[in-house]
This record gives C-alpha cells, structure tokens and sequence, in this order.
C-alpha cells in the first residue's frame, strides 16, 4: 500500500519497516533490499488486486464487451475507498532516476504482457468480423492503454467513478466497427409467386 498510495522512490525503508510492525534489521534480512520487497508487491498486486484487469477483458462475450468491462471495471477499481487511488504499475513507479531503470523495465513487462491479452482479444474482433480488419490494432491498444493510464492520474487527483465511467465512453468511440454492409447479412429477395 506505501508503494502504491508514495510510489517507490518516496517510500523509505523506515517507512515500510514501521508499517509491516518489524525492525529495519528484519527487513533487510527477510526480503534483501527495498527493491526485493517492491518487486514483490508488485507481484502481489499483479496476482490480487491488479488481475482483475485482464479477467475483465477476457469476461466478454465480444471483444467490445471485454474493452467495456475493461473501462468500467478500471473505473470501480481507480477509485475504491479500501486502497490508493489509481493503479500500482501506473503510479508506483511512473518515473525514476536511472539507478532505478531496471525497475522501470521490470514495470513495462508487465504491462505488456496486459497489451497482449488486449491486443489478442482485439485479434479476436476482426476474426470475428466485430472489428475492421484494416484495423491497427497496436496502435489501438496504445490508444486504450494511454486512456487508462490517464483515468490513473485522473483518479489520483481526485476525479469522481462517474467522471473515469463516462472517460471510458469516450474512449470506446473509438471503436473501429466494420463498414455497414459487412455487418448485416443480405436478406433474401421476396419470391415471385
């Protein structure tokens, strides 16, 4: 929770020592170093609280339906009383000095491999014909997850679950249906009795 609500860089070892109720001795001994323990936290957090992302994208019955579920559930979530505002992997670590690189590295990993169960549920619409197939769906998948990650600093500052639900809405605008007369099947022509 420190790293998630101070981010790592503003955490001290003090701190997490005082809030997991232990000596600074004990720490060092337990988890090796400050970057150890963050790491793990955010592993932590990827299992827990963090899982819902993906299982949201993967719970719909269309790809549309999970980058829906996806928005909406980002919106609950970013903006839950029982835990910092925001998410952990966008505002633990958003920045940092270049000792800390390989921490930025490890924190771009993991949300890349988020980009791929969205960028292959999106595969999954143009397969489907629910997406044009001319689609670029890289870049639409950065366009999403830049949509999230700004809902992130939106729910740090304050912004209410309406506000992130109707960025969400916007967002979804987006979306890159097939043209008309892929989408709807030719009926057939009235017999000539």
């Amino acid at each position: 929770m420190l790293f998630w609500n101070r981010g790592f860089e503003q955490t001290s070892v003090d701190d997490l020592a005082s809030a997991m109720d232990i000596r600074t001795s004990s720490l060092y001994s337990s988890f090796g170093d400050k970057e150890t323990l963050f790491l793990e936290a955010v592993e932590y957090y990827q299992n827990g609280r963090g899982s819902v992302y993906d299982a949201a994208v993967l719970a719909g019955k269309t790809a549309r339906e999970g980058v829906e579920n996806l928005f909406r559930v980002t919106a609950i979530e970013r903006t839950r009383k029982d835990q910092p505002s925001g998410c952990m992997l966008c505002l633990a670590l958003p920045t940092c000095s270049p000792k800390y690189e390989h921490l930025q590295k490890e924190l771009d990993r993991l949300r890349d491999l988020s980009d791929t169960v969205l960028l292959k549920r999106l595969e999954e619409g143009v397969q489907s014909g629910e997406i044009a197939p001319a689609t670029d769906l890289a870049l639409l998948v950065d366009f999403f997850r830049t949509t999230l990650w700004g809902m992130s600093l939106k729910a740090r500052a304050g912004a209410s679950r309406e506000t992130l639900m109707d960025i969400g809405k916007m967002a979804l605008q987006a979306w890159p249906s097939p043209p008309l007369h892929k989408r709807t099947k030719k009926r057939p022509l009235p017999s000539t009795v």
